[in-house]
Parts: C-alpha cells; sequence; structure tokens
C-alpha cells in the first residue's frame, strides 16, 4: 500500500518522521512498538526515513526529526516534535479512532 492510500484512509495513522542518525528518534522506536500492541488495529503506525523520503518530509513540513503526525481521511489532525510519552499518543489515537 502506498503513503498517500495509507493517511487517506478512515483509520487513523500515526506517522514517525525519523532518521537513522538521530538518538531520540532510537528512543521512540520501542515506544512506538509498545504502543502498537496496546492499540491493536484501532490505528496504523509506520515510520519514514527523512533521508530516503525526502520529498514526503518536504511535503508535511518536517524540519526536525522525530516529528510524529496523525492522518485521518488525508488530514492531518495532530502533529508534534520530540519524543512524546505513549500515554499522550494513545489518547490522541482513541480521539480519532
Amino acid at each position: 500500500m502506498q503513503f498517500h492510500e495509507l493517511i487517506n484512509s478512515d483509520t487513523p495513522v500515526l506517522v514517525d518522521f525519523y532518521a537513522t542518525w538521530c538518538g531520540p528518534c532510537k528512543m521512540m522506536a520501542p515506544m512506538l512498538e509498545q504502543l502498537a500492541d496496546k492499540i491493536g488495529d484501532t490505528a496504523r503506525i509506520i515510520k519514514v526515513d527523512v533521508d530516503r523520503n525526502q520529498g514526503a518530509a518536504n511535503t508535511y513540513g518536517v524540519r526536525s526529526v522525530p516529528t510524529l503526525i496523525v492522518f485521518k481521511n488525508g488530514e492531518i489532525k495532530w502533529r508534534q516534535s520530540g519524543v512524546v510519552p505513549i500515554s499522550q499518543l494513545e489518547q490522541v489515537l482513541k480521539k480519532y479512532a
């Protein structure tokens, strides 16, 4: 499935814009895995490497990593840069599920 198809779905999609060299991004990775286990199929979590996908990063104005953006039906519902606690991400995803 293509990126634009994923973010245009009825299911909320949390996109983690990250970079392999980014320390805080490495901290987020296991947190996002835990979150995925908690939320099941109520939302999707995908990771986008900004160095490999500069077009997507530019399209959504990603200036720092990690940047987390929640999409639903193709619209940005929420975004934040930096390390975000699992509890906050879970609340955001539940709001749009």
